[in-house]
């Protein structure tokens, strides 16, 4: 493996990049890009591949059409909601078009929220997530330092990225209504689908009639499918307006509008895949818990931060993980708010789960799992809701 890759860019490589780089070597098990494990199942991929040449061959619909097929299966109304080629579509040109001057956010967070309004001129409020708080956003404190610097837009990512840190919806309503006077609120919820902390999390039907609020979805890390790059917003209707006569008339694929179309058919399929990751999320949490001196944040997302003891650094054990063992995993060190010593941990089936823990076990503590002693453990829960 061409360790080379992994040092070049702000950001990790990707998947296919690793396989070019492996010469011949077996692909590795991602622990790095957040995606549902257990979604498409094995006959849809079976029904995609019998009708690959159909859908590479044909011109998709227009996005309009798929649009309102996605907002007839969500209950939505299409006036409401823009799609895109995914989430970093929207957040460019949400930028473009609705952030005037300045946009205040919490890190660590998604690097396109800091990353995008910095490119294009706009001061960015970064509002530090403290560790000593378990990254926990304080939706009063937050409001004030929005407050204090003067921001016009404010940026939460529920849950977030990389902690996993879910703040409950009455709080997010909170937030809301406390600054219902700015430019624009924005409530990224790419990772909603995996919360099970309360029955009915998200605000997007709250955002279809607040003056100033976009909800941000994705399709493809709940459905399992990145490679699709498909998402989609909520706003009131003139919000998303502005947004969706911005998008070309045809920015999405005919993978995203055949995926869109097969959503009804598979609903239960797609329920059951999000159990049985919320399974696997705590039996991983517990798992990792048990290694001397790892902090694990508890995460509402399909990722768990965790971070080294003491004196270990995530830049040689991402590497030893990969070279020794197959395994690729989000080392933190680029990421705003965080450090080389923390790392993100994409949640995966058990089989995958032993590989990644022996692979921790032997470049921390020098042995095999079963001589870890269970004693002077400690976890730290960002949210006492769920881990």
């Amino acid at each position: 493996m061409e360790l080379s890759l992994l040092r070049t860019q702000a950001h990790s490589p990707s998947y296919f990049s690793l396989l070019r780089g492996s010469a011949g070597e077996r692909a590795p098990v991602d622990f790095c890009i957040p995606c549902n494990p257990y979604f498409p199942t094995p006959e849809i991929f079976e029904h995609l591949g019998r009708n690959l040449e159909t859908i590479l061959k044909f011109y998709p619909s227009d996005a309009g059409t798929i649009t309102a097929e996605l907002c007839a299966t969500l209950g939505l109304h299409p006036q409401t909601v823009a799609m895109g080629n995914g989430s970093t579509e929207l957040i460019t040109w949400i930028d473009h078009l609705l952030v005037r001057e300045s946009l205040a956010v919490p890190i660590p967070t998604f690097g396109r929220w800091t990353d995008q309004p910095l490119e294009t001129g706009k001061r960015v409020d970064m509002y530090p997530l403290l560790e000593s708080r378990n990254f926990a956003l304080d939706v009063a404190d937050y409001v004030s330092f929005v407050r204090t610097r003067g921001s016009r837009v404010a940026v939460i990512c529920n849950p977030n990225n990389p902690d996993g840190g879910y703040l409950p919806k009455h709080e997010v309503v909170r937030l809301m209504d406390e600054l219902i006077d700015l430019d624009l609120v924005i409530v990224d919820e790419s990772f909603g689908e995996f919360v099970d902390a309360e029955p009915y999390p998200g605000v997007a039907a709250e955002a279809a009639v607040r003056p100033n609020v976009i909800v941000l979805r994705s399709l493809g890390k709940n459905f399992g499918l990145h490679g699709v790059r498909f998402g989609y917003m909520v706003a009131n209707p003139a919000l998303a307006g502005r947004v969706r006569d911005a998008l070309p008339k045809w920015n999405l694929n005919s993978f995203a509008e055949v995926m869109v179309f097969m959503m009804k058919q598979f609903g239960a399929e797609y329920q059951e895949s999000l159990r049985r990751l919320s399974s696997d999320r705590r039996a991983m949490f517990q798992q990792l818990s048990t290694m001397p001196g790892l902090s694990v944040y508890a995460s509402q997302g399909n990722f768990l931060l965790v971070k080294l003891p003491p004196g270990h650094d995530g830049v040689p054990l991402r590497d030893h993980l990969l070279t020794e063992h197959g395994v690729y995993v989000r080392e933190c060190g680029n990421k705003l708010g965080t450090t080389s010593q923390f790392l993100r941990l994409v949640v995966r089936p058990q089989e995958d789960v032993r590989r990644l823990l022996i692979g921790m076990t032997q470049f921390l503590y020098s042995g095999s799992l079963h001589e870890i002693p269970v004693i002077g453990l400690h976890h730290r829960h960002a949210n006492p809701l769920s881990a």
